[in-house]
C-alpha cells in the first residue's frame, strides 16, 4: 500500500545542517500494523509526517495506492488526507467544544451535512466505547478518554490510514493497553492499515505486525516483530530490547565461566514454544542441558521463547543438536563451542 522510496530530509538550525532521514526505503502492506520504532531524534516523527506530507521530503519520493503523493496538487493533497487519519500523543482537542463537536469537526471541513455528520459520530464514538459522552468537554474526561475522542475523531472519514503519533506516551501502563486493544480491535474489524511511532518496544510487541528500527535518521532494521525481536541484527536494536527488558542480555556470562561444554542461544515461536523439545533432544543424544538464562512470553497474538544452554557431551552428538533443534522449529546460535 504504501512505498518510501529513498527518502532523505535535512533541516538546518543555527547555520548547521541537521540530517533527520537519509535513504530510507521500506514498504507497509495494506491492512497490517506497522510499527517504526527508535531513540528521541532517530527521525521517527518525521517519517510519519510524511505519510500525509505534514513534511515532505527533501528527496525520494512516498507513494501510497500507487500515486506519488509528492507530486500531488494542493486539491488533491486535501482530498487525500481526507483519507488519512491522524492521533497524537497529547490528543489535541478542541478544549472549548463538546465530544461531539470534536468528532464532527473534519466532517464538517469535509462539507457532510450536520444530521449526517452527527449519526457518523455516533457510529465512531460507539466504536471506542464513549457512547454517551456526546455532550462532555475534553477537561471532563480522562486521558484515555481524551485519546479515545482523538481515534473517534480520525476515524471519522473513514480512512483508509490511520497514523499514531506517539499515542500512548502520554498514558499510564493500564490505559496504555486499552487503547493498544482498541488499536488492534480497529484494525481486525475495519481492516484498516495502521502506521505508529514509538519508542516503546512493549508497544511494538503488543500490536505490531512488522517493526522498522530508526537510528540517527538511518533504516538500520526492518522485518516482522518475531523476526526482529528474537534474532535482532543491528546494535541499535539489542540495545533497545535490552532497555526494555525483552532481551535474554548477558546476564548468562559469569554462570558461563565455570560451565563445561557448548553455550548456544535458542530462539523459537508459535507451537514450538510448548513442546518439551529440551527433554527429549537430552534423552536422544545423551546430553546435559542447562538453561542458564530464558524468558518466553506474546509477540501479539504468537507465543515466543529465549534462552541460554550450556550442552555437555560428546562431540558428535553436540554437532548433532544444531539439526535436531533446527529440525523442531528452533533458531539455535553457538556462543560458544
Amino acid at each position: 500500500m504504501i512505498h518510501v522510496d529513498r527518502v532523505s530530509k535535512t533541516y538546518v538550525s543555527g547555520g548547521r545542517s541537521i540530517a533527520a532521514l537519509r535513504d530510507v526505503t521500506l514498504q507497509i502492506r495494506a491492512g497490517e500494523v506497522f510499527g517504526v520504532i527508535g531513540r528521541s531524534g532517530a527521525g521517527k516523527s518525521t517519517l510519519i509526517r510524511m505519510l500525509n506530507l505534514l513534511e515532505r521530503p527533501g528527496q525520494g519520493r512516498v507513494r501510497v495506492d500507487g500515486d506519488d503523493i509528492t507530486a500531488f496538487s494542493s486539491s488533491q493533497l486535501r482530498e487525500y488526507r481526507r483519507r488519512v487519519g491522524m492521533i497524537f500523543q497529547h490528543f489535541n482537542l478542541l478544549r472549548s467544544r463538546t465530544v461531539m463537536d470534536n468528532v464532527c469537526f473534519p466532517l464538517r471541513l469535509a462539507g457532510m451535512p450536520r444530521a449526517q455528520r452527527r449519526q457518523r459520530a455516533r457510529e465512531v464514538l460507539e466504536l471506542v466505547e464513549l457512547a454517551g459522552y456526546e455532550n462532555s468537554y475534553p477537561s471532563q474526561l480522562s486521558g484515555g478518554q481524551q485519546q479515545r475522542v482523538g481515534i473517534a475523531r480520525a476515524l471519522a472519514n473513514r480512512p483508509r490510514l490511520l497514523l499514531c503519533d506517539e499515542a500512548t506516551s502520554a498514558l499510564d501502563p493500564q490505559t496504555t493497553q486499552s487503547i493498544l486493544e482498541l488499536l488492534r480491535s480497529i484494525n481486525e474489524q475495519l481492516q484498516l492499515t495502521i502506521v505508529l511511532i514509538t519508542h516503546g518496544m512493549d508497544v511494538i510487541r503488543a500490536l505490531c505486525d512488522r517493526v522498522a528500527v530508526l537510528d540517527a535518521g538511518a533504516l538500520v532494521e526492518q522485518g516482522t516483530v518475531v523476526d526482529v525481536f528474537l534474532r535482532p541484527r543491528h546494535a541499535a536494536t539489542r540495545a533497545l530490547l535490552a532497555e526494555s527488558g525483552m532481551s535474554a542480555g548477558n546476564d548468562w556470562e559469569a554462570l558461563a565461566a565455570d560451565v563445561p561444554g557448548w553455550l548456544v542461544r535458542l530462539s523459537y515461536e508459535g507451537a514450538a514454544t510448548t513442546q518439551p523439545m529440551l527433554s527429549r533432544i537430552s534423552r536422544e543424544l545423551q546430553l546435559d542441558l542447562s538453561i542458564l538464562q530464558g524468558s518466553v512470553g506474546t509477540i501479539k497474538n504468537t507465543p515466543y521463547g529465549q534462552m541460554v544452554v550450556a550442552a555437555n557431551g560428546r562431540s558428535a552428538d553436540l554437532q548433532a543438536m544444531i539439526p535436531a533443534l533446527d529440525a523442531a522449529g528452533v533458531h539455535c546460535e553457538v556462543l560458544r563451542g
